[in-house]
């Protein structure tokens, strides 16, 4: 870590103690909230619809309302966080949610900003890397919307943040709390189980005598313990009969199941060696679209500096650095590039090490010179590292601005006003769950999820309602045929059926079984009627139906 840095406007600006912790803390609160202000103004508003963007987020905003059980991992401190700011009295329960993200977004800038300034004890390179950060493409994407991403950047940069705090003041309690903070990362993404390796390869190399410690071991195991006993949410909601059970736990091979990634399995090592250069381009891309080219420049230089500062930082930071990345390209998942957002967060550390390095540079050729220019350099230096960060912001702003989203909610209205009493509805992972669910409207409706659900024995719930097992489901909704086809025919010897078009998913299919397509009042409402030889379909016609 480099010396303590005060003085002539360097990121202190006071020589005094007290003065300058006020303005570390005032200025790391600043940018966290400016951050925040903007994810506030493009937080979605209100549910949202099934998007390939976002394919997971109308269902955990409808499991975070009701305490449901989401996919494999689980997500149990999500879910159980998220569900607090349901209580909130602002918006509707689905834009609580939304708000969680980004309250757990701006929260993770905080504390990037504290593991920077832990590096280099300056303000100005602490908050710009905290500030390329937040305002990054990946996590600004995140934290206007319900998912998990934005809880795992804080989870992450807590748990760094207790290690290097550990470094500087030797106080085994900083072990202990970032031992916790390593078992509670692992119950919101697997993909953080990489800081427990991290965290004891930094320990060694800082100071090896307290991994044989037994007293220090056995009581960062029992917190360790501790900060993973979230997943006990998962047995035990399940047992309570969840209002929504993606996956049923209740065993010891259906808890791994979820816990382990299980509908994940064949997904990791999809590439091989003569694919690496493809995936390396597409992380790359990615890289642009979060980083200055500048500033990524300066990030591998702090990478430099720091190996030869100190080199357990250097090993902990460059472990999670590489150990994220692989992960991640050998990862076969469509929403793979948000894999990356951890090690965005490393390169903004690195990125506060490089700008000190640098401003170190300015403020020896400062010294050399005479008069107001002495002052007037660092100072410049000082304003134009903060500005990098926004450069472009206006343009990722308006890419992730989700603030007039109302698809979701447009899929609700339509379904609840214009589908006859006790018909069935055809749809995919979207804001129909919320509807019956949190709203508790129209729970006179059947909703079946056929497609390209979990084809694996310990899924259930494809369907509203019920609380039967999948092969259950199959035989009585039809919900073993992918395409919808089957479970649309035995629905309809019942009464009306219809289909929500999704994009992903719509009427498309139905047309070649067979069914005549109507479409009711707006476009993303079909009804499915038995064409009249069973064998053709008669192309759209637009009806209303009140």
């Amino acid at each position: 870590m480099s010396k303590e840095k005060t003085g002539n406007g360097w990121g202190v600006g006071s020589k005094q103690e007290g003065a300058r912790k006020m303005w570390t803390v005032i200025s790391g609160c600043g940018v966290a909230l400016f951050v925040f202000v903007l994810y506030l103004m493009t937080v979605a508003p209100t549910i949202l619809p099934l998007d390939r963007a976002f394919p997971d987020s109308a269902m955990l905003q409808m499991q975070a309302a009701v305490l449901g059980i989401t996919h494999p991992t689980g997500y149990p401190t999500y879910l159980t966080l998220a569900h607090l700011f349901t209580y909130l009295p602002v918006g509707d329960v689905a834009y609580r949610v939304n708000l969680a993200s980004a309250v757990f977004g701006a929260l993770s800038v905080l504390a990037v900003y504290a593991a920077g300034y832990l590096f280099t004890r300056r303000i100005v390179p602490s908050a710009a890397g905290a500030l390329t950060f937040g305002l990054g493409a990946a996590l600004w994407s995140q934290a206007v919307i319900a998912e998990v991403y934005t809880l795992n950047a804080l989870l992450i940069s807590l748990t760094l943040l207790a290690l290097l705090r550990w470094k500087s003041v030797r106080t085994d309690r900083y072990l202990l709390l970032a031992a916790f903070g390593a078992g509670l990362c692992v119950t919101n993404h697997m993909t953080s189980a990489l800081i427990l390796p991290a965290g004891l390869i930094f320990v060694g190399l800082v100071e090896w005598r307290k991994l044989v410690e037994w007293r220090l071991v056995l009581k960062g195991f029992s917190v360790f313990l501790l900060g993973i006993t979230p997943y006990l949410y998962l047995p035990i909601r399940a047992a309570m009969n969840a209002p929504f059970e993606g996956n049923n736990p209740t065993s010891l091979g259906r808890f791994w199941y979820v816990v382990s990634g299980g509908n994940l399995t064949g997904t990791f090592f999809a590439f091989g060696p003569a694919e690496a250069p493809e995936r390396l381009a597409f992380y790359w891309g990615h890289l642009m679209q979060n980083f200055n080219p500048f500033l990524l420049m300066v990030s591998l230089t702090g990478a430099a500096i720091l190996i030869s500062r100190d080199k357990a930082v250097a090993a902990l930071t460059g472990f999670l650095f590489l150990g994220w990345l692989v992960h991640a390209l050998e990862n076969d998942i469509p929403d793979v590039m948000l894999y990356f957002i951890p090690t965005y967060l490393i390169l903004c550390l690195w990125m506060a090490m490089g700008l000190e390095g640098l401003m170190d540079a300015f403020e020896d050729v400062a010294g050399l010179l005479r008069g107001r220019w002495r002052g007037i350099i660092p100072s410049v230096l000082s304003l134009a590292i903060l500005l990098l960060p926004l450069v472009g912001v206006q343009n990722t702003y308006a890419t992730n601005d989700m603030s007039e989203n109302y698809e979701g909610r447009r899929v609700i209205e339509a379904v609840a006003k214009s589908t006859a009493p006790n018909s069935t509805v055809l749809h995919h992972r979207d804001s129909l769950w919320y509807m019956v669910l949190v709203e508790k409207r129209r729970w006179d409706l059947t909703l079946v999820d056929p497609f390209w659900h979990n084809r694996d024995i310990h899924y259930a719930d494809l369907v509203w309602p019920g609380h039967d097992d999948l092969p259950t489901t199959d035989r009585i909704y039809g919900t073993d045929d992918f395409s919808g086809v089957t479970a649309a025919r035995k629905a309809i010897e019942k009464g009306p059926v219809y289909i929500v078009d999704q994009g992903i998913v719509g009427p498309k299919g139905f047309k070649e079984a067979g069914f005549d397509v109507v479409r009711i009042r707006a476009s993303i409402l079909y009804e499915l009627v038995p064409g009249k030889d069973g064998l053709h379909a008669v192309g759209d016609t637009d009806g209303e139906v009140d």
